[in-house]
């Protein structure tokens, strides 16, 4: 532990009042009235005052002392960084040309009377490109493809697989063009007696060719049921969409695959059918940043001086790499600068710069004397009378971005032809820039690690400096059986926003590839030789509660449920839940005693039935047999599945 700082003088307001006071007895004992109302008394606490505030400024040297030695070490504030998101932009209706979004198109969550809007920005341009139906091509597991798109126009009826379907049996769409980024719908006639799936969970994989080959698309919303009924089908075309040639016809392909279903997954008995199908965009997709972003601002000349420093007008600095785009006008034209984390590696024409991104910061290369009287310089130095100024940054960020999916509806900036906009996942990625106090916690780890990862502590630790954004991290041994010998385990819990309603999904706890690959480079640069490193997210225990409640008279019984089921949702969560509410602890059993407690102090119970515990796997909804404690192991956490409350009131 850190030792602690002592108390340069303890002394206060109201004893330099009381000392001056008792003072005054003994050298001047004729002055009798000490009431605050004498104007003697008045200049005592005034003193007194002024008295306060200079012990004040001295019990802060200690701390003034401690951040400079932070300082010297380099440890330096960590900056914000900004949410992400996807955001949506739906046309009003399909058009026949390109309709382009541009970089930097603000978007924005609604207004209210006490919150402020969360404005994000598009960090890449986008292009709605239109498109139409080219062919209807089928293929059998199997076999080569069959063009049918001569039988489409003629409005015969097309078998979309095999007569007797089979996994592997695909049905492929060509557009007239590539529609990377876009949204499309597709209008099918689709007719067929009798197949027998699950129209909520039909064995198809909707699919398009990119150049890293067959790539899912996201389903938006499947009118058909499966190829069951006329409708529509709105696909999300990932980003390497592009024309390829199949059948001997190059179009923009998407094709349908029935897949192997799932245990207990009813499948088809029969074919479905296409009379007639119509291709068309109807939106566009990409990333917004919850930053806004600063063009061309103009920071002052250049002194010539080694070392010079400027400050930005906003701060701090978040978003891209680099993360500032800095420039200095000279005999030709703009020349760029690059920012670099120090200048131990530069040279004298190294055109170099450091970032503060906390304060805004931008450091010149000093010059340094060597030993022997020489001067050296580190990073080159501007030209004296040089204009400099910051092409591109962007600032902002912090946890206020991180908004729940459906929530960012309002177009700042007006789009032609685009009639709203939505992010159809939560933003992620915003966190909070580090304090004073959390810098002062961090440095006794950050130094005894010293960018070597030795014990579990060390990677937890580095692992929280690659991927701040993270929820959770913690780090376990490996087991030798599934691992390895001399293995680390890292388990990552990626930041979620729940739902409105307060429910997370769980594939809103799954880490991306990104953030694994990124905690992944980080720490295998910094362990040690021998030791095998296993990142990724931990296991999630699916928990099922079904009780029963006895509302007292006169309850709504519908609200009773709803507080009973946020309560539960609330108590079993992995990133809020737990008796602390900062997380429900890894590897920590779940009790039915502990979910009575929790259902009694709902507003509105008067009384604990039953409680029951269902073991749960959230990916296939299967339920395990009634108990009363469920047990996790180590590098486990428990997740809320489906829970189930009977309120019984005055008229159950």
């Amino acid at each position: 532990m850190a030792l602690p700082s002592p108390n340069l003088d303890d002394r206060r307001f109201q004893q330099f009042v009381d000392d001056a006071k008792r003072y005054i007895q003994q050298r001047a004992p004729e002055w009798t009235d000490h009431n605050v109302s004498d104007p003697g008394v008045t200049l005592v606490e005034t003193v007194a005052h002024m008295a306060d505030q200079i012990v004040y400024r001295l019990n802060r040297v200690p701390e003034k002392n401690h951040l400079a030695f932070l300082d010297l070490v380099g440890i330096t504030l960590f900056p914000p960084s900004a949410a992400r998101t996807e955001v949506t932009f739906w046309l009003s209706a399909p058009q026949e040309e390109p309709v382009p979004v541009p970089a930097g198109t603000e978007v924005a969550t609604v207004r209210t009377e006490v919150q402020e809007a969360v404005v994000f920005a598009t960090e890449r341009a986008l292009t709605v490109q239109p498109c139409s139906l080219r062919s209807l091509v089928v293929q059998q597991r199997g076999e080569p493809v069959a063009d049918r798109t001569h039988d489409l126009v003629e409005g015969k009826d097309v078998l979309c697989f095999a007569e007797s379907p089979e996994p592997g049996d695909c049905m492929l769409l060509g557009l007239t063009s590539a529609v990377p980024h876009c949204a499309v719908a597709l209008e099918l006639d689709s007719r067929v007696d009798g197949v027998g799936v699950d129209p909520r969970q039909p064995p198809l994989r909707w699919e398009a060719w990119t150049e890293d080959g067959w790539q899912p698309c996201e389903v938006d919303r499947d009118g058909t049921g499966g190829l069951n009924r006329p409708g529509a089908v709105v696909l999300h075309v990932p980003g390497g969409h592009v024309l390829s040639r199949t059948g001997g016809q190059e179009a923009g392909w998407l094709r349908c695959r029935v897949t192997r279903p799932l245990p207990g997954q009813p499948f088809y008995s029969t074919s479905p059918t296409v009379r007639s199908a119509e291709a068309f965009t109807v939106g566009g997709t990409t990333v917004a940043v919850h930053a806004e972003t600063v063009h061309d601002e103009a920071l002052g000349e250049s002194t010539g001086l080694p070392g010079q420093r400027l400050r930005l007008q906003h701060a701090p600095v978040v978003g891209d790499d680099p993360p500032l785009l800095l420039q200095t006008a000279e005999h030709d034209g703009w020349t760029d600068w690059r920012v670099v984390a120090n200048f131990a590696a530069s040279g004298p024409g190294d055109r170099h710069v450091t970032l503060d991104a906390t304060t805004g910061e931008i450091a010149f290369g000093p010059a340094v004397r060597e030993r022997d009287g020489s001067l050296r310089q580190y990073g080159a130095v501007a030209p004296k009378g040089a204009v400099v100024r910051a092409r591109r940054y962007r600032t902002g960020g912090g946890r206020a971005g991180n908004v729940a999916r459906g929530a960012v509806q309002v177009l700042r900036t007006s789009i032609p032809y685009v009639g709203e906009v939505v992010n159809r996942e939560a933003a992620r990625g915003g966190v909070d820039g580090e304090t004073v106090e959390e810098a002062k916690v961090r440095a006794p780890i950050t130094l005894r690690a010293q960018e070597r990862a030795v014990t579990l502590r060390d990677y937890e630790e580095l692992a929280r400096r690659a991927a701040p954004e993270a929820a959770r991290i913690t780090c376990l041994e490996g087991e030798e059986s599934e691992h390895g010998s001399y293995a680390v385990r890292v388990l990552v819990v990626p930041q979620a926003v729940p739902d409105p309603g307060g429910r997370l999904r769980f594939e809103q706890l799954v880490p991306g590839d990104t953030l694994l690959d990124r905690i992944t480079r980080h720490l295998d640069e910094r362990r040690l030789i021998g030791t095998r490193l296993a990142v990724g997210p931990p296991f999630y225990q699916g928990v099922t509660v079904v009780a029963t409640v006895h509302a007292f008279r006169g309850a709504d019984t519908d609200r009773v449920r709803r507080r009973a089921h946020d309560a539960l949702y609330r108590h079993l969560d992995p990133l809020t839940g737990g008796a602390d509410g900062t997380g429900w602890r890894f590897g920590r059993p779940v009790q039915s005693g502990e979910v009575f407690a929790v259902l009694q102090r709902v507003p509105g119970v008067e009384l604990v039935d039953e409680v029951i515990l269902h073991p749960a796997d959230p990916l296939t909804g299967k339920r395990g047999d009634p108990t009363d404690r469920i047990d996790l192991k180590a590098p486990s956490l428990v997740f809320s599945y489906d829970h189930r409350v009977r309120v019984i009131g005055d008229g159950s």
